[in-house]
């Protein structure tokens, strides 16, 4: 494969204002994963409360699992964020694919610290995803339990719907079925609900002294039955894993705890992350030409500017080798094969608005990759797809609808990354998160909402305005609309509006996209191939 030659001066004052501005960007992501982590001075007292009893933090309880010297992939940090008053950084809940024994899992784990561990509907929701990438990507789960249960005051956004938390425990039965391994380490309360999830699964272990499992709390068997019970006596350690059978093992503390998990993934008979069955191409990865910091000053700092993204995938691919498909036809998307950590990956990225033949090739493109087995990464940085007649008179309609459809039914994994503007069906074509990427990440400059703020503001206002004919409206009036308008959609476009809601797996740092990607590809590849889809190529 050729290699990309970049045109970038990085010694220019525009490319010097870039990285200062994508600086910026990245300080205030830090900030706020900080908090997402430490809560600020509004947790201090519940963690050194948590810290009294002789915990461990959530996430040291994943170091102490996890082997020594591999990476943690920590998904939706922020979910939460501006929700909830502040009061529950990351939902309360930590999630993430972490090598216990040479074998990936994902965690769900519940952080205590925050709302005693309470699940609230973003937690709820967090919890299902972990588990769909779990099914996905043929997964066990590691279930650190350490939670008050369903947040009552919040309770009709938990319990009663398809993906509410009966909908974790409907998963949680079919991953085990599928012989994924569901291990429970129960490290405080599992009450109500939340007991069926170490009920559910196939091995669990309790810690003695703050591991509690039950359907009804002291509280509630006082009030129902008048009797008056210690929590230890109810669901302790030692009445479950002697008298019940409920826990399988007990442990006298937290560390103790996760070497018998261990010794418990040693057993599972689940694939290594080295057992690729050689149905994804893969050579010794070599790192781009280019160092991925270049990236800040590759983006503008106006989202008016635009970018190239070929830019973008010479600093994210092995040597920035790229050999692209039809350069040079329907350039406003660049498609084309490269290799991420050694995997054999179809690109397709965006440069700007998708016009008629753009999105054939796309088409074409993703058709190909589906036929040769090829992973598919999408790279989103666009307004949608071109309108106007002329646009109309070529077959945009029929064209986007071509390229939606190859998405929808390409059967290889899919990731995508959000490196800028994703708007209107652009966002569906270039495999949205309603596409089911296996993973999809996002930059802190990506934007996504049916359509960019100035849009909307001229498109909504001149609607609004027409609907007030015949009432007299002064300039003042109108500014005020346009201005809430605007509002509107700049917050709710906001990559920390996103990410809080789980619209992606992550909001993650530039630097960071390519071994987020590499692991992601590492899971596909242990994997048996998928079954192929129907093998149609799309042409002109």
């Amino acid at each position: 494969m050729r290699s990309i030659v970049s045109k970038i001066d990085t010694g220019s004052a525009d490319f010097a204002a870039n990285v200062a501005a994508y600086r910026s960007l990245i300080h205030t992501l830090n900030e706020r994963m900080q908090f997402a982590i430490d809560g600020g001075k509004g947790r201090e007292r519940s963690i050194q409360r948590h810290l009294g009893r002789g915990k461990e933090m959530v996430r040291d309880r994943i170091d102490l699992v996890i082997d020594v010297d591999t990476p943690f992939l920590e998904l939706s940090t922020l979910s939460g964020f501006g929700q909830y008053d502040d009061a529950a950084p990351g939902g309360g809940i930590v999630t993430g694919i972490g090598v216990v024994q040479g074998v990936p899992y994902v965690f769900i784990a519940n952080d205590a610290t925050v709302k005693g561990g309470s699940l609230t509907p973003i937690a709820i929701k967090k919890h299902v995803r972990a588990q769909q990438i779990a099914d996905e990507n043929d997964l066990g789960v590691i279930y650190l339990v350490d939670s008050g249960g369903a947040f009552l005051p919040l309770q009709d956004e938990i319990f009663p719907d398809k993906d509410h938390f009966g909908g974790s425990f409907y998963r949680q039965a079919r991953l085990s079925a599928r012989g994924l391994p569901q291990l429970s380490v129960v490290l405080g309360g599992c009450t109500a609900g939340g007991a069926y999830v170490p009920a559910l699964s196939d091995e669990v272990i309790m810690v003695e002294g703050i591991g509690r499992i039950f359907l009804g709390g002291p509280p509630i068997v006082k009030a129902a039955l008048g009797e008056v019970i210690d929590p230890d006596d109810l669901g302790g350690a030692e009445l479950h894993t002697h008298v019940s059978g409920v826990s399988d093992y007990m442990a006298s503390n937290e560390r103790e705890a996760y070497g018998r998990l261990r010794e418990i993934c040693e057993t599972t008979n689940q694939r290594k992350v080295e057992d690729r069955q050689g149905w994804i191409d893969w050579t010794e990865p070599k790192p781009p030409a280019y160092p991925a910091e270049e990236i800040y000053g590759i983006i503008s700092a106006d989202d008016r500017i635009p970018w190239d993204s070929t830019e973008v995938i010479a600093r994210l691919v092995d040597g920035s080798e790229f050999a692209a498909f039809k350069p040079e036809w329907g350039t406003s998307i660049v498609t084309g094969f490269a290799r991420v950590w050694g995997h054999r990956v179809g690109v397709i990225a965006n440069n700007g608005i998708i016009f008629p033949e753009s999105a054939l090739k796309a088409a074409h493109f993703i058709e190909l990759c589906e036929q040769r087995r090829i992973p598919l990464l999408f790279l989103q940085n666009t307004t949608g797809y071109m309108v106007g007649r002329d646009s109309e008179a070529a077959g945009i309609a029929k064209h986007g609808a071509k390229m939606v459809a190859a998405v929808a039914n390409a059967t290889v994994p899919k990731y995508t990354v959000l490196i800028g503007g994703s708007y209107g069906a652009g966002n569906y074509g270039m495999c949205g998160r309603g596409f089911e990427p296996r993973f999809l990440f996002a930059w802190p400059n990506s934007r996504i909402a049916t359509m960019a703020p100035n849009t909307a503001e001229t498109v909504l206002s001149d609607i609004r305005l027409a609907g007030l004919k015949g009432a007299e409206t002064t300039e003042e009036e109108i500014a005020a609309i346009k201005a809430e308008i605007r509002g509107q959609f700049e917050t709710q476009s906001d990559p920390y509006h996103a990410t809080s809601r789980l619209w992606d797996d992550g909001l993650i740092d530039p630097v960071h996209t390519r071994d987020a990607l590499g692991l992601c590809l590492s899971l596909a590849a242990r994997q048996d191939a998928p079954a192929p889809g129907p093998g149609i190529v799309y042409r002109m």
